[in-house]
């Protein structure tokens, strides 16, 4: 099945899922399920955005008038009324009422002070400007206007919005539940272990666990089995048992004697939405549903193409599943000429780069071997290669997706 058809059957196997209210302060890292009103404006007064002394404007004022200093207003102090003359005003304080303009103090020349050292006499440096370093109430975001839209994800920028307009708390997309299944008689969990010939560590495990966190998914398995059909057909059973929406398996899904996956998923009924993909590395990648609704995603033994699976087919059912809109690929010219055998799309480890014009590009790197992990360390983003060339020419556009889909609009609008 080409690259595209197969990625779109996997969105569309999915539904977003239900909603829950966390507090502000336990919400990184989740998707907004509802648009987020301001319930206020922000700022919510008028005030100094800097130290010095606030007045009214005045067409006279020009430099070398001469100001009384009849009041004080410090960040925090309630709303006052002003009367003549000019207060002096620290960042952040609110502008009181009936001035609307602020000198900063390097402006002006101070020419008496009181017995306690404060200013009461001062004269301009340079005429003002109407309304000068002053922040507007609502200037920022408005009172009835959306603050953050549905299927967004909260980070650091979205939290602090939020607690500026005083949103204690929010409703979001429940996080995707994650069985993870890896396959594999040669596997061994424990890092630094030792190894007895034809034995290796797992490494799919831990990374996938990690890129699913990353994604926004909640791990809620994460097993090694043995190659054995009955282990895994339990497991599956277990995972659904436990409130899985997603299975992801590596290994078995080839044409070996022990690539058991398909006949497995098959016997517990699963509808095939495909096995093989027109793309490399990941060829023999397979996704069904359950009779559940459980999805299944299961991705090839090596762990590049492991990667590939998880990033670019369980990471678009999970978007779907938190209500965020499908992914829009950067657009980005090659940096050197590459060849690649037709028929299959070619999902390659990629890094960017500056040229002399400032214009990004992308670089493919060396040892894109789906064992070859060492890349990975040097990869930045995942470039696609179209199904149909033979020859890709330096500066010819393709498609390029960051590491992760929480990124995929980083260069272009959502």
């Amino acid at each position: 099945m080409p690259l595209e058809q197969a990625r779109a059957l996997v969105r569309e196997a999915v539904r977003p899922l239900g909603t829950e209210r966390v507090a502000l302060a336990n919400a990184d890292g989740r998707v907004t399920a509802a648009p987020v009103i301001s319930p206020m404006d922000l700022p919510p007064f008028d005030n100094a955005a800097m130290d010095g002394f606030a007045l009214a404007y005045a067409g006279e004022l020009d430099g070398g008038f001469v100001l009384d200093v009849t009041g004080e207003q410090a960040a925090g102090d309630l709303a006052s009324t002003a009367g003549l003359g000019a207060w002096e005003i620290m960042t952040g304080a609110r502008v009181p009422d009936g001035f609307d303009t602020v000198v900063p103090v390097e402006d002006v020349a101070v020419l008496a002070r009181h017995p306690a050292g404060q200013p009461s006499r001062i004269a301009l440096g340079s005429a003002p400007r109407r309304g000068q370093h002053v922040r507007l109430r609502g200037q920022d975001i408005a009172a009835g206007d959306c603050a953050v839209p549905a299927g967004i994800w909260v980070d650091p920028s979205v939290a602090m919005l939020l607690g500026g307009i005083g949103v204690s708390e929010l409703e979001v997309r429940r996080r995707p539940r994650v069985a993870l299944l890896c396959t594999g008689r040669e596997l061994i969990d424990t890092p630094g272990a030792g190894l007895a010939s034809g034995q290796i560590y797992n490494t799919n495990g831990p990374f996938l666990a990690r890129r699913l966190a990353l994604a926004g998914a909640e791990v809620i398995i994460n097993h090694t089995i043995h190659d054995d059909p009955a282990v895994f057909r339990e497991a599956v059973l277990a995972a659904q048992s436990a409130g899985a929406d997603v299975v992801v398996s590596t290994g078995a899904v080839s044409m070996g004697r022990y690539d058991f996956v398909p006949e497995v998923l098959s016997e517990l009924g699963a509808s095939l939405l495909f096995h093989k993909v027109r793309m490399r590395p990941g060829k023999p990648l397979l996704a069904a549903t359950l009779p559940s609704g459980v999805l299944c995603v299961g991705l090839p033994g090596n762990p590049v193409s492991s990667a590939v699976g998880q990033r670019f087919f369980v990471e678009g059912a999970l978007r779907r599943m938190l209500g965020m809109p499908d992914e829009r690929p950067w657009r980005l010219p090659l940096a050197a000429d590459v060849s690649k055998k037709p028929g299959f799309a070619m999902l390659q480890k990629a890094s960017l780069e500056l040229d002399g014009d400032g214009r990004v590009r992308v670089r493919l790197l060396q040892g894109q071997e789906s064992f070859r992990t060492r890349p990975l360390l040097d990869s930045r983003a995942w470039a696609i290669l179209p199904e149909d060339s033979e020859l890709v020419a330096a500066g010819c556009l393709v498609d390029v997706l960051p590491l992760g889909h929480i990124h995929s609009n980083l260069f272009c609008e959502a």
